[in-house]
Formats: C-alpha cells, sequence, structure tokens
C-alpha cells in the first residue's frame, strides 16, 4: 500500500493515515498522545525497518499509555489482545533494569542485559527498546547534560550489545556512535575532525577504486553492485585502542563492498580483485568456505590499491549482506569476543528468528516451548546479578554471593520483606541477606528435608565448614543427628550393624561423621532400615519355605499358615521396614504388630502357640496409618502451616487434635496419617520440625 502524501503533516500523521487499514495500530495512535511525535515516529518507522508485525508497533504506542498514564492503561487493557498485553508488559518490565542501571557505578551490565532477557516474557519486546532508545538517542542533544549522559551510559551498556548480539547492524551503529558522542565528546570530534578533513580525498580515491572495479566486473561478465564501505567513528576508536595503532596507521579507513547473486560469483570476484591488485596474505578470510560459528557469512580481503595506498574489500552475496544487516548471522561472537551458556545462546538464536519471515501461530509455539529458563536472575541491594539454577533458595543465593556471607547468613529479605531461608525467589526479585558478624552453618542446612539448600555448590561449600572441625564434634553431631531420628521414627533397639557397609563406609564412626557432613541423609538411613527388613528373594535350592501372602496386605509375607487374612494393629501402628509379629485372632484372620509390642507381649505371655513370623515384602504399594506428635509454641497460622505441609507432603490426614496451654503458649498437636513408608515419614518429620515455632515432630511410640 503506497503512503499518501501529507506535506504539511508530520511523520505521524502519515503513520496514522497508514494504520487505516490496521485497526490494531490505529487505535494505538488514537487512544495514545505522544509526548514527543518526533520520536514516536521514528520507533514506528525503525519497527517496520526491522520488519516487525503491527502487533508490535501498536504495543510501542500502547507502551505511552501505560507509562504516563497507568489508570487509563488498566482500564483499557482487558479489552486488548493477551499478546499485546505481554509486549506492554514487558517494556514496563524492563523499565526495572534502566533503574538498577542508573544506581550502577562500576562494575559489567552483561548481568543486566541477562536480567532483561529473563523478565521479558515476549521477546519482540527487545527490538521496541531497541527502537526506542535510538529514537531518544538521536534527539539527546536537547536535554541537560546529566540527563544526556545517563541515557548514554544506558545505550553503551545495554542497548547497543544487544543489538550488537542480535546483529543488527543498522540500529548497533548508529547506538554506539550517538552514545560516543555525547560520552566522550572531544574524543569523537577529533576522529570525526580527522575523517572531514580526509574526506575528499577518500571519497574520491574510493570512486577511482569503484570505477576500476567496475569495468574489471564487467569485463569479467560479473554483475555486482558496488558501494563504499562507510566506517563508523566508535568503530574507529575501538580499533585504535585494540591494536594501539594511530588514526594514520588504520588500513580499513578506505573500504569497498561488493554485492553479488551468488556463490560462485563471490569467488569470481575476489579473483577479478586479486587479479587488479596486490592482495595482502595475512589479511585474507574466507567465511564462505568456513563459516564462522555464528553463521556469519562473507569474503574479506586487503590489496595494495591505487597509489599504493590500503584498501579493504568485502565480498558477500545480497542475500548474505540482508541477513548480516537484520540479525540473521550470529556476528555477536565475532565482534565480541565471549561466549555465552547454552540457554543464553538459544535465547539470542530464537530472537533472530523474529526477524524471518514465519507463520505467526508457529513462531508463538517456538518461543512458548523453546525460551523456558531454568535459570533465575536475582539482585544484590547495589543492583548486581546473580544467576541460579531455578528453585534456588535464598540461602543458596547468600553462599552464590560469597562463601563467608552464606556462613554467617541468619535472615533474608526479598523486595523489602523478611522471608524464610526456605524462600525461593523469582527473577528479578532484589535479595538482601541478613549476617551476624561470629556466625556459622547449621547442620540442618545439609538435610534435604529441611529444604535450606537446593545447589549442590552451596551443600559442598557448607559441607566444607564442617569438614575443617574436628574429628571428634563431627562424631558427637552423627550420633546425635542418628538417635534424633530414630527417637522420631520411634526405632529404639534397632539393629544399626549393615548401616555402614550399605554406603561403602568401613566403620560405624565413618558412618555418623557422613551424617554430620550431610553425605548421608536421615532419609537414606530410614529407607536402608526399611530394605533390611525385608526379606531376600530365595535364591534356587531343594524345597525352599512355603511363603502364603495374605491377599488383602500383598505387602505382608505370612509364613506356613495357608492364605489368611491379616489387619495391621492399630495399637502400635507397625510401618513397612518395622520388625513385624504376626497374632491369630479369633475370626479376624493374623493381626500384625510390631515386634516390640507391648499388646503383642501380653499376649504372647498368654497364648505363646498363636504368635507366627510375619514378613514386609517387597511390593509395598499402599498406604499405612501412623500417629505422629508435634510440640511447640503457639502462634498465628500454626496449624495452618503444619496442615498445609502435610497436605504437601501427599500423607491424607485420618484424625487430628491438639492441646493449648494458655499459661505458657504451649502447644502439642497429635495427628493420624497414611504414610508409604519410612522414608516419607522421615522427610515429614524434618520439614515440620523445620517450621518457626515447632520444637518437636516425632512418631508416636508403641503402647
Amino acid at each position: 500500500m503506497s503512503e499518501p502524501a501529507h506535506p504539511a503533516s508530520t511523520r505521524l500523521a502519515a503513520w496514522q493515515a497508514r494504520a487505516t487499514a490496521s485497526p490494531l495500530l490505529a487505535d494505538a495512535l488514537v487512544a495514545s498522545t505522544p509526548a514527543n511525535e518526533a520520536e514516536c515516529a521514528d520507533v514506528l518507522d525503525l519497527l517496520a525497518m526491522l520488519g516487525c508485525d503491527v502487533q508490535t508497533q501498536a504495543a510501542a504506542v500502547w507502551f505511552e499509555v501505560a507509562d504516563r498514564h497507568p489508570d487509563a492503561w488498566q482500564a483499557r487493557a482487558p479489552s486488548l489482545p493477551l499478546e499485546l498485553q505481554r509486549l506492554v508488559e514487558g517494556q514496563l518490565a524492563a523499565q526495572k533494569v534502566w533503574a538498577l542501571h542508573a544506581q550502577r557505578e562500576t562494575g559489567t551490565s552483561e548481568g543486566l542485559r541477562r536480567l532483561l532477557l529473563a523478565i521479558i516474557r515476549d521477546l519482540r519486546v527487545v527490538f521496541v527498546l531497541l527502537a526506542r532508545q535510538l529514537a531518544k538517542m538521536r534527539g539527546a542533544a536537547v536535554l541537560p547534560e546529566a540527563e544526556r549522559v545517563a541515557l548514554a551510559r544506558l545505550t553503551r551498556d545495554i542497548h547497543a550489545p544487544l543489538a550488537n548480539r542480535l546483529g543488527i547492524w543498522q540500529l548497533k551503529w548508529e547506538l554506539e556512535d550517538l552514545a560516543f558522542r555525547h560520552l566522550q565528546p572531544d574524543t569523537y570530534k577529533r576522529i570525526a575532525r580527522l575523517l572531514d578533513e580526509r574526506r575528499a580525498d577518500r571519497e574520491t580515491f574510493i570512486a577511482q577504486v569503484l570505477a576500476e572495479l567496475g569495468t574489471a566486473l564487467e569485463a569479467a561478465g560479473i554483475r555486482a553492485d558496488l558501494a563504499g564501505r562507510p566506517k563508523h567513528i566508535y568503530s574507529i576508536w575501538k580499533k585504535m585502542q585494540r591494536k594501539g595503532l594511530a588514526f594514520d596507521d588504520l588500513h580499513d579507513i578506505r573500504a569497498v563492498r561488493i554485492l553479488v547473486d551468488s556463490v560462485a560469483d563471490c569467488y569470481a570476484a575476489l579473483g577479478v580483485v586479486h587479479a587488479q591488485w596486490q592482495h595482502l596474505p595475512r589479511e585474507f578470510d574466507d567465511y564462505l568456505a568456513r563459516p564462522k560459528g555464528n553463521g556469519y557469512r562473507s569474503l574479506h580481503t586487503a590489496v595494495i590499491g591505487p597509489a599504493g595506498r590500503t584498501l579493504e574489500v568485502q565480498i558477500r552475496t545480497h542475500a548474505m549482506h540482508r541477513d548480516n544487516e537484520l540479525g540473521v548471522a550470529a556476528h555477536w561472537r565475532y565482534k565480541e569476543g565471549g561466549g555465552a551458556d547454552a540457554e543464553f545462546e538459544a535465547k539470542i538464536a530464537w530472537m533472530r528468528k523474529l526477524l524471518e519471515p514465519r507463520a505467526e501461530e508457529e513462531l508463538a509455539a517456538g518461543l512458548r516451548t523453546e525460551l523456558l529458563e531454568d535459570r533465575v536472575y536475582l539482585l544484590t541491594p547495589k543492583g548486581e546479578v546473580f544467576d541460579l539454577p531455578r528453585g534456588a533458595t535464598v540461602l543458596d543465593f547468600a553462599y552464590h554471593v560469597h562463601t563467608e556471607v552464606g556462613h554467617r547468613c541468619r535472615g533474608a529479605k526479598v523486595n523489602g520483606r523478611i522471608v524464610p531461608l526456605t524462600h525461593q525467589p523469582r527473577s528479578g526479585d532484589r535479595v538482601e541477606i541478613v549476617t551476624a558478624k561470629n556466625a556459622e552453618p547449621s547442620r540442618d542446612w545439609l538435610s534435604p528435608h529441611h529444604g535450606y539448600l537446593n545447589t549442590s555448590r552451596a551443600r559442598e561449600k557448607a559441607r566444607s565448614w564442617f569438614r575443617r572441625i574436628a574429628f571428634d564434634a563431627n562424631l558427637a553431631a552423627g550420633r546425635t543427628l542418628l538417635e534424633r531420628e530414630l527417637k522420631r521414627l520411634a526405632l529404639p533397639g534397632v539393629d544399626l550393624s549393615k548401616l555402614p557397609a550399605h554406603f561403602h563406609l568401613k566403620t560405624h564412626d565413618e558412618m555418623l561423621v557422613a551424617l554430620a557432613l550431610g553425605e548421608v541423609s536421615g532419609g537414606q538411613i530410614a529407607r536402608v532400615l526399611q530394605e533390611a527388613a525385608q526379606p531376600v528373594e530365595p535364591t534356587p535350592a531343594p524345597a525352599p519355605p512355603v511363603r502364603h501372602v495374605a491377599p488383602d496386605h500383598a505387602a505382608l509375607r505370612i509364613e506356613g499358615v495357608g492364605n489368611l487374612l491379616s489387619v495391621l494393629a492399630r495399637c502400635c501402628q507397625p510401618l513397612p521396614g518395622d520388625p513385624v509379629r504376626g497374632f491369630i485372632t479369633k475370626g479376624r484372620g493374623v493381626s500384625v504388630h510390631r515386634a516390640d509390642c507391648a499388646s503383642l507381649a501380653r499376649l504372647a505371655r498368654r497364648d505363646p502357640d498363636r504368635v507366627i513370623e510375619v514378613e514386609w515384602g517387597r511390593a509395598a504399594t499402599q498406604s499405612y496409618q501412623v500417629d505422629i506428635e508435634l510440640r511447640g509454641f503457639d502462634r498465628k497460622g500454626l496449624q495452618k502451616d503444619v496442615t498445609n505441609l502435610i497436605s504437601n507432603m501427599g500423607t491424607p490426614i485420618v484424625a487430628s487434635s491438639s492441646r493449648l496451654e494458655v499459661s505458657t503458649g504451649e502447644v502439642e498437636m497429635r495427628f493420624t496419617l497414611r504414610v508409604r513408608d519410612f522414608e516419607q515419614l522421615s522427610a515429614l518429620l524434618g520439614k515440620l520440625v523445620a517450621l518457626p515455632n515447632v520444637v518437636e515432630a516425632r512418631r508416636v511410640s508403641a503402647s
């Protein structure tokens, strides 16, 4: 559609006329009254140049409303497409990064660039941000100096590197030059003056080169477009700094670019160039035969041109040139020289694909599936950015900042709100760690049941601290932890002799030290005790003992009495892993008790012949009833926290009761639950005792 003429109107008015064919954009332009019409028109022009869709253009205009009139935006947003809302919300989220950048005085801004990509859901937002920043920089000359310098710093640190990583040269060069102009005006003017002084001579030289080269290519039957390649002031200064060269020593101030139709024509044109002038062997790069790992393709050569002057020549196809200018080639590694992790690189690859023509539905589906982050980006109070695996806690963050900060951590605030050390922050959260001067780690941090540390790096740092203390202290701590675990599970007098071998340790003391260091957990011990109580599958042998499985408790094996109904005794509530024995009842089959059950002992004294051997099988798939008891001090929401935790652990509550001693504030809660086995019970008790105000959580001993 051709653009109508508007000789007396602004470029924004021309966009308003053009938007009549696109209701989404027209609606945005009607609702918005831009503070700077020229800037708004610039943004729309740049987005059109990048090939962004109408929805992206409309979101750039709606941002004006959301930023300056948030109430009006909140009222209107629900009536707009959800994707458009997300595009606007992404721009608003980016404002947080700009604010963080303003607080920074020194340090790399790579973390802020990564944070920006982490908090933006729809990455088309990045193109809007780049276009808007370039439009602002074009009009920065009229701003007060402090504001102009701050805008230029933001452009240099965030926007220009992002444009570079995306390979959008048309934006990158201008962003870099404008930022350089305002941050180092004297250097910028000096280089600009040197370029200007030699401009006439350089233009005459380039014209002569193009004429000679055009004639030679035409004689060789090669159709080509020739042009002088523009040199940008910032790139000239950067090369002078990197190579320690004076302006007069730069060879590529004079440069031309040859665009042809095919790869074969590229090599043919190269032959013509080298036949025309002597080439410099060390200055030749063939990125067609050996493309850069980032996909960049072109031929680069340098020759001694007319009058003995050095000349740089780039040769590529028209398609390659389009790709390089609009960002399909991953040119950022070539320029920046750095690496990137796989997830970040995947994001960049998908951002480039936004520039390629493709079906909108396919693009949206790709973004949803490929851009899922498994890391979170968190901020320190000073605005530094750290990235951790998703699921990391604030205590993990403390250890990530510094080992000593982790050791001395005693609390944390997220966005100014006090949170427990097990809290898992989200990308963009500001985390402040509260430390004590002489504090040290807690052994509970090493227990996976408590959920304090979810990253191996942090756990190893805490474990190293405990390794440094005396062996005797670790031994005593391990013994205390083991006794506490056995008490929680109500397993007095259990046989522990086989535990060390299971963990490939030689002695019981070594196992206790491993428990103290978190290398062995209480849950693992519970699982081993359960497995030890289960029978080993018999090897083929003559006349093996016959074991009959009770039909209603397939997890039990009852020896030598045929198929009998079995029930778990309510007096002691045995769990898989408990040593058990059976008692033949009248009319109810076999009643299964814990081996140390007092009720069973009384029955055995009265009728010893009715006591039989019962063992746990290997397929304990059902749940078992167990009583647990909690003691602590009352607080608001305690019972809700306890019941929520029990529910989240997948342990149904059969019955519950509680008792409060008003005078002391002590509370006692009792729950009847259904659990799978010892390991689940151990994990549950460990998490319950970690709740604030809970002093003890244990299994109720057999009566």
